[in-house]
């Protein structure tokens, strides 16, 4: 079959970075984020999360081929912010997010276990 291993779609290869940054060089306050071994559900994700900044103008990404283990995410933000910050600021409120869901949900296996 030509459908490349499973494990090269999830593994960074050594040498390789996680995540890219390019300046738009068009457009002030923009920017693209190469996300390497992910796809659309990290994407959609972070996209959603970027819209609830109100400092973002625009959040969008893309899969540039089935078959390339990335997607590209673009962000435009206002004057007052960066696409470096906006993007930090999506990672770590998303990393408090499923901290809080993990705990949730910990809880309540803990409870459901001493139930029965």
């Amino acid at each position: 079959m030509n459908a490349p291993d499973r494990y090269e779609r999830f593994v960074v290869p050594e040498g390789t970075k996680k995540v890219s940054y390019e300046r738009d060089t068009k457009i002030i306050n923009a920017a693209s984020f190469t996300i390497e071994r992910e796809d659309h559900t990290i994407g959609n994700i972070l996209r959603m999360q970027l819209h609830r900044d109100p400092n973002v103008l625009f959040a969008g990404y893309k899969l540039p081929h089935p078959l390339q283990y990335k997607i590209i995410v673009r962000i435009h933000t206002a004057s007052q912010s960066s696409p470096m910050q906006a993007y930090n600021q999506s990672i770590n409120d998303l990393d408090k997010e499923l901290d809080h869901l993990k705990n949730a949900f910990e809880a309540d296996m803990l409870r459901f276990s001493r139930d029965y």
